[in-house]
């Protein structure tokens, strides 16, 4: 039996590359909101209130459910946080 390495883990649990596109993009965005959250010393109803959304939902946020959470409403917080995105594209490896 071979072993298969992986850039990343998403493209070794996703089944198409571009679901692990996604929850690559998905991550990336958490991880810098959570960052952020962490950095300003927000509590998670102070986070919600700047982002828009309801202390569970921040709760989810810092618990890492990504599966809550779409591309738009991760863009839309980042937003909501002063934060900019920035996207990059290149030829798949």
């Amino acid at each position: 039996m071979s072993k298969k390495r992986f850039d990343n883990v998403w493209d070794a649990i996703e089944d198409t590359p571009a679901q692990a596109e996604n929850m690559k993009l998905r991550s990336a965005l958490i991880m810098a909101l959570k960052a952020h959250i962490a950095r300003t010393g927000l509590s998670q109803s102070e986070a919600a209130k700047l982002l828009g959304v309801t202390q569970p939902r921040i709760s989810d946020l810092m618990r890492g459910k990504i599966e809550l959470f779409g591309l738009d409403t991760l863009v839309n917080m980042i937003g909501a946080a002063g934060l900019h995105v920035e996207m990059r594209i290149s030829d798949a490896a």
